[in-house]
């Protein structure tokens, strides 16, 4: 039996999305702030996947963003609270943002890992991603910090 559950994110969980990445996600962007995430829902309502407690669903646990930009399936802020780990919840969210990928038509999946964040190395690997030796991400901030 499983102690979380997985849905859509709501509007009115901003707060405790930032705070939830606050404790668990490696490194912060320009856009982790409620305006970022609230354009985020506003623009793709069911990208940003959340795993709650089943017995109390305002405990956020866990997310993933599973950004669809109808070319590529972009995974990104994959983060599990601290005290959650090792139960599961970051492979769940993965499992979801992968089947949310394959119904929109998505033929592969990308995700945005910082370089330092060996933990996230581990889990990203263990799900069968890997890092292509390539690529390299070009950035340029539009707007600033």
């Amino acid at each position: 039996m499983t102690d979380h559950a997985l849905r859509t994110a709501t509007p009115d969980e901003i707060p405790a999305v930032l705070a939830l990445w606050a404790r668990a996600a490696k490194g912060t962007s320009i856009t982790d702030d409620a305006a970022g995430v609230a354009a985020l829902l506003a623009r793709d309502p069911e990208c940003l996947i959340v795993a709650v407690r089943v017995d109390d669903p305002a405990v956020l646990l866990g997310t993933v963003i599973a950004g669809w930009d109808g070319w590529r399936c972009h995974l990104y802020r994959l983060a599990v609270d601290p005290d959650h780990r090792r139960r599961g919840i970051g492979a769940a969210l993965l499992a979801a943002a992968e089947e949310r990928f394959a119904a929109l038509g998505g033929r592969r999946a990308d995700a945005m890992v910082l370089d330092e964040n060996l933990l996230g190395h581990r889990t990203w690997q263990a799900a069968g991603y890997g890092p292509q030796p390539q690529w390299t991400r070009w950035a340029k901030p539009l707007a600033s910090a």
